[in-house]
C-alpha cells in the first residue's frame, strides 16, 4: 500500500511540474515581429567616436582582461585579435593569474601578461580596458584593478556580459549602458541607476562603453579602430573581417527567450546521449577571429561540443600572436567539423548554416540569439 502511495505520489509530482512548465512555456513570445533596426544619428556616432578618441598622439595600450578560470572565449580573443590586425595600438592579453586563461565555451590560451606584470611595465596604466564576460561578476582582483586603471584615465570597454562585471565595480551607476540581452535584468537589479538604452550594439557615456551580446565586439572593435586611427583604416579592417558596416544600429526587442528557443534548448537537452564532440585540429597562422566564432558557436547547440588538438601537439601561436593551447588528446568522435577559412563575419554566417544542416534551423536560431548577433536567416 505504501509503495503505490509513493508511486502515484511521484506520477502526481511530474504531471504538476509539467503543468507549470507547460504553462510558463505557453506564457512566452512566439517571436518579436520583424522590424526595422532603428538609424543612428549622425551627432550620436560622432560623439561615440570622439569619446573613444586617444589621449594624445602616442602609441595606445590595450588591456584585455580576463580571469583564469572561465572568460569568455570570443569577448576575451575577438577584440584582440581584430585590434591586433589593424596594428593602431600595442594590444596586451591580461589575466589576473599566471597560467592558461580556460575560455568557455571552449578554447584555452596563455595572456601575455598578468595584471602585476602589467601593472609594473605601465605604472601609469592603459589607456584602453576592455572587459568580457566572465563566469564571476565580483572577482576581487578584477575589480580592484578596474576602478584602477579607471582612476588612471583609461576608457573602459564592457563586452557583452562584461557590463555585468563593471557594473560590479561603480563604474555604470549613473551612466547610460547596454548588455547582453540575457543578462539585462540581472544588470539592472545589481546597479538600478543604470539608464538602459535599448536598440543600440554599443552605447558610450564618457570613459566607459558599453555593448549588447557576444557578436558586438566586431563592430565594438572597428569603431574603436576608426576612433584611434580614421575611417579609411576602419574600412580595411572591416574588409578583412568581411563586416559590411558597424555601426550601432540593433533591434533589443527581437531577443530573447521566445516559445521557439525554449523548445528547441528543450528538445536538444533531452536528446543528450546523443550529444557530439567534434575535434579541430589547428595549426600556427589559424585566424584567431574565426576560430573563436566558429568554435563558440558550435558549442552553444546545447547538442555538441569542441575540442581543439594542434598538428604538432604544442600551442598554436594564431595569426595575430595568441598562444592557444590544444585540449587535453583523449579520443574524439568526428573530425574537423568546423570551418575557420575566410573571412571572420563569413565564417560565421557559414557555422551558422552547418549548424542548420545538422540540427535544423531551429538550433541555428538558438545559437544566434545567444551570440545576440542579427542572423537574418535565423528569424522565423
Amino acid at each position: 500500500m505504501t509503495m503505490r502511495y509513493l508511486f502515484w505520489g511521484i506520477i502526481l509530482l511530474i504531471l504538476l511540474c509539467f503543468a507549470g512548465f507547460s504553462g510558463w512555456l505557453l506564457s512566452l513570445p512566439t517571436g518579436a515581429p520583424a522590424t526595422e533596426a532603428p538609424q543612428v544619428p549622425e551627432a550620436e556616432r560622432q560623439a561615440m567616436l570622439e569619446a573613444l578618441r586617444p589621449p594624445d598622439s602616442r602609441r595606445p595600450v590595450v588591456a584585455v582582461i580576463g580571469i583564469n578560470d572561465a572568460t569568455e572565449t570570443t569577448d576575451y580573443l575577438v577584440p584582440t585579435g581584430i585590434l591586433r590586425r589593424a596594428d593602431v595600438a600595442d594590444i596586451l592579453l591580461v589575466s589576473t593569474d599566471p597560467g592558461p586563461v580556460r575560455l568557455y565555451p571552449a578554447l584555452r590560451v596563455e595572456a601575455d601578461q598578468t595584471m602585476a606584470t602589467f601593472d609594473a611595465e605601465h605604472p601609469d596604466g592603459a589607456d584602453y580596458v576592455i572587459v568580457p564576460a566572465m563566469s564571476r561578476d565580483d572577482d576581487p582582483q578584477v575589480l580592484g584593478w578596474l576602478r584602477a586603471q579607471a582612476e588612471k584615465g583609461a576608457r573602459v570597454i564592457a563586452v557583452c556580459a562584461g557590463a555585468k562585471v563593471l557594473g560590479a565595480t561603480g563604474l555604470l551607476d549613473n551612466r547610460r549602458a547596454t548588455t547582453h540581452w540575457y543578462y539585462l535584468r540581472d544588470l539592472l537589479q545589481r546597479s538600478p541607476s543604470i539608464d538602459y538604452v535599448p536598440d543600440r550594439r554599443m552605447v558610450s557615456d564618457g570613459a566607459v562603453t558599453t555593448t549588447t551580446g557576444i557578436s558586438a565586439s566586431m563592430p565594438m572593435m572597428l569603431t574603436l579602430i576608426e576612433a584611434i586611427a580614421g575611417r579609411q583604416k576602419a574600412e580595411e579592417v572591416a574588409t578583412g573581417l568581411g563586416v559590411p558596416s558597424w555601426d550601432a544600429r540593433h533591434l533589443s526587442g527581437t531577443f530573447g527567450i521566445t516559445r521557439r528557443f525554449a523548445t528547441t534548448v528543450l528538445a536538444n537537452r533531452l536528446v543528450f546521449w546523443n550529444s557530439e564532440e567534434f575535434m579541430l585540429q589547428i595549426k600556427d597562422g589559424v585566424d584567431e577571429v574565426s576560430l573563436a566564432l566558429a568554435a563558440d558557436a558550435w558549442s552553444r547547440t546545447y547538442r555538441s561540443s569542441v575540442e581543439i588538438q594542434s598538428v604538432s601537439g604544442e600551442a598554436v601561436v594564431s595569426a595575430n600572436g595568441i598562444r592557444i593551447l590544444p585540449d587535453p588528446d583523449r579520443a574524439h568522435v568526428g573530425q574537423d567539423l568546423l570551418s575557420v577559412e575566410g573571412p571572420p563575419a563569413r565564417v560565421l554566417d557559414q557555422t551558422l548554416e552547418d549548424i542548420a544542416s545538422r540540427y535544423g534551423r531551429p538550433t541555428a536560431h538558438v545559437v544566434a540569439m545567444q551570440l545576440e548577433y542579427p542572423w537574418a536567416k535565423g528569424a522565423p
